[in-house]
C-alpha cells in the first residue's frame, strides 16, 4: 500500500523523514498526494492525504496556523519542499509537527512535487495489480472448489489460506453450512439465523458475548437472502483486503445456495414421489423397492415408519423442512439408514429397523424432544406405525399419520403407536381414498346440491350441530339463529339424506362422511 515509508525508500524522490520519531504514522496507508499554498488548507485537505508544499503561505500565516490547519484536516503528513529562496526547514516547524503527530518529510531542492505524483501512482497501480490479481487467484480457487463439490466448508477453507479470521454461514432456517476457526453454540446459529430474516438485515450481529459479527449477505435463486456469511469480528477491524476477500466469498456462495436449493428441489419431489407410491398400495411395490434402496433403505429387512409433525402455537411456527432438517439429522447421528421426506404439514421417515417395538418408541421419545429442541415450536408429535416388510409400509404409514394427527389435538401424550390410540379415524384411515370418498358424496351430496341451488348453508348448519354434539340451544346461539330455524334446517337435512339426528346410527354416518373428507385433505 502507499505509506510515506513506501515513497521514501525510493532513493531517485530525494526525501528525508524529520520525525522518524512517528513511526506508526509514517507507515500508515495515504490515500492520494494533495498540493496546497493556501493559508488554511484544512476545507480542501481529506482525511489520509499527505500535503506538499513549498511554504509559500509563510508570508499569510503563522506556522502554527498552518501546521494547525493541516492536522486539523486529518492530513496524513507533511512533506516539505525546499526551494533556491527557502534551503533550510522553517524554524520551529518540526516541533510543531511533532506536538500534532504530523509526520514530517523534506524534499531536496531539484525535485519537483510531480515527481513525488508519478511515484505514488506507481507504487497505486502496483498494489491495484496485486488485488487484482489476489481477487481473479481467488476466484478460480473457490470456483474450483465448488465445482468439485466442496461446498460451503470448502470456500471457508480458501479464505482459512489468506486470514485467521474466524468465519461461519448459517441459512435462514437455522442450518450451520459451515465454521473454521469456531463453535458457535446452538443459541449463536439461531440467533444468526433470526437476523437473516429482519428486513433489513443488519451489517452487524451480536452473537451471544463475542460482539459485533460482520455479516455478509448470501442471496439465493430468486434473489432473497438466504443465508449469511459471518465473521465473528467486528467490520471496523477488518482489513479492507478482508472486506473484498469476504465480499467476493459471499458472492461464490450466492452459487452454493442456488445449487444447494436446487438440489433440494429435486429431492423432495422425488421423496414426494416415493410417498405416492407407497399410499398408492401393491400396483407401485416394484417401484418403492427400487427407490427405497437408492436412498439407501433395505427394503428386505425391517422398516419401521415414524410421522414427526410440530404443533404450531400462537407467535411460534414451524415449516415441515425444517422438522425434515433436524429429523434426517438425528437418524444420521444414531447411523440408522432412513428415507426422510417433507409434506405440508408432517415429515414422514421410513428407516431400517431390526430392534424391538419397545426400542422404537424410546428412539421415538428422543427424536421428538430433539426435534423440539431445534424448531421454534415447543412440541412436535410423532406417530408410530408398525414395524413392517417393504409391502405393509402403506398401512404403517397411514396408521402413524392418523396416530399423528390424533396427537396434534391433544395436549399430551407426544408419541403415540396405533394401538396406543385407538379411534374411528383411524379405522376410516385403513380405507382407499375411493372407497371414503364415494361413501361421504353419497351422504352429503344431496346436501349441497340444495345449498348450491337454493344458497342455503345446510352443511355449515350440519358441521356446527355436531361439533355442539347436537345441543340445541348451544348451535343456535353459535349461528346466530332461533332454535325452530335450526329445527327446520335439521329437518331439511333429514328429508334430504334419508339420516335422522335423533338417531344414534344416522348420526354416526353423518359425522363419519364430514370426517372421512378431512381425512383426504394434502397433509
Amino acid at each position: 500500500m502507499l505509506t510515506i515509508s513506501r515513497l521514501v525508500a525510493d532513493p531517485a524522490l530525494g526525501l528525508r523523514v524529520v520525525t522518524p520519531e512517528l513511526t506508526d504514522a509514517l507507515n500508515a496507508e495515504i490515500h492520494w498526494l494533495h498540493t496546497t499554498e493556501l493559508a488554511d488548507p484544512s476545507p480542501y485537505v481529506r482525511s489520509g492525504e499527505l500535503v506538499l508544499t513549498n511554504g509559500l503561505w509563510q508570508s499569510q500565516v503563522s506556522l502554527d496556523r498552518f501546521v494547525a490547519a493541516v492536522a486539523r484536516a486529518g492530513a496524513a503528513g507533511l512533506v516539505f519542499g525546499l526551494t533556491a529562496q527557502t534551503p533550510e526547514l522553517p524554524e520551529d516547524l518540526v516541533a510543531l509537527c511533532l506536538s500534532h503527530g504530523l509526520p514530517l518529510v523534506e524534499l531536496c531542492i531539484g525535485v519537483p512535487f510531480a515527481a513525488l505524483t508519478r511515484a505514488a501512482a506507481a507504487i497505486q497501480n502496483e498494489v491495484l495489480q496485486a488485488e487484482l490479481t489476489a481477487t481473479v487467484h481467488r476466484g478460480d480457487a473457490l470456483a474450483t472448489a465448488l465445482s468439485r463439490g466442496s461446498g460451503a466448508a470448502g470456500v471457508l477453507e480458501i479464505l482459512r489460506g489468506e486470514t485467521e479470521l474466524p468465519l461461519l454461514v448459517v441459512d435462514r432456517k437455522g442450518r450451520r453450512l459451515a465454521s473454521i476457526g469456531c463453535e458457535p453454540t446452538d443459541e449463536q446459529v439461531r440467533l444468526a439465523a433470526a437476523a437473516l430474516n429482519r428486513t433489513p438485515p443488519p451489517l452487524e450481529v451480536d452473537l451471544l458475548g463475542t460482539g459485533p459479527a460482520a455479516l455478509y449477505l448470501i442471496e439465493g435463486a430468486m434473489g432473497e437472502i438466504d443465508a449469511g456469511l459471518y465473521c465473528l469480528e467486528p467490520s471496523a477491524t477488518l482489513s479492507p483486503a478482508d472486506q473484498e476477500a469476504l465480499a467476493q466469498a459471499a458472492r461464490f456462495l450466492s452459487l452454493e445456495v442456488t445449487k444447494q436449493q436446487a438440489v433440494h428441489a429435486i429431492e423432495a419431489r422425488f421423496a414426494a414421489e416415493l410417498l405416492e407410491m407407497i399410499l398408492s398400495g401393491p400396483r407401485s411395490s416394484a417401484e418403492v423397492i427400487r427407490r427405497l434402496r437408492a436412498y439407501g433403505v433395505p427394503p428386505d429387512r425391517p422398516l419401521a415408519v415414524l410421522v414427526s409433525s410440530p404443533v404450531p402455537t400462537p407467535g411460534a411456527t414451524a415449516q415441515p423442512d425444517d422438522i425434515a432438517h433436524a429429523v434426517g439429522a438425528f437418524f444420521a447421528a444414531h447411523g440408522i439408514p432412513a428415507f426422510t421426506a417433507a409434506g405440508s404439514r408432517d415429515v414422514v421417515s421410513i428407516c431400517l429397523w431390526e430392534r424391538s417395538p419397545e426400542d422404537l418408541t424410546r428412539f421415538a421419545r428422543d427424536l421428538s424432544t430433539e426435534t423440539t429442541r431445534r424448531s421454534p415450536v415447543p412440541r412436535t408429535v410423532i406417530g408410530i406405525g408398525d414395524i413392517t416388510p417393504a409391502p405393509g409400509l402403506r398401512d404403517a404409514l397411514v396408521r402413524a399419520r392418523e396416530v399423528c394427527q390424533v396427537l396434534r389435538a391433544q395436549p399430551s401424550p407426544d408419541i403415540a403407536t396405533f394401538a396406543d390410540i385407538a379411534t374411528f379415524r383411524m379405522l376410516l384411515g385403513l380405507l382407499d381414498t375411493q372407497v371414503r370418498q364415494r361413501f361421504s358424496d353419497q351422504i352429503l351430496t344431496p346436501i349441497r346440491d340444495h345449498d348450491t341451488r337454493s344458497h342455503t348453508d345446510l352443511e355449515h348448519t350440519l358441521r356446527t350441530f355436531l361439533a355442539h354434539d347436537g345441543q340445541w340451544a348451544v348451535t343456535a346461539t353459535a349461528l346466530h339463529v332461533h332454535v325452530n330455524t335450526l329445527r327446520n334446517r335439521i329437518t331439511r337435512i333429514t328429508d334430504l339424506t334419508g339420516r335422522n339426528v335423533n338417531r344414534l346410527e344416522d348420526t354416526i354416518d353423518l359425522y363419519l362422511a364430514l370426517t372421512a373428507e378431512s381425512l383426504d385433505t394434502p397433509k
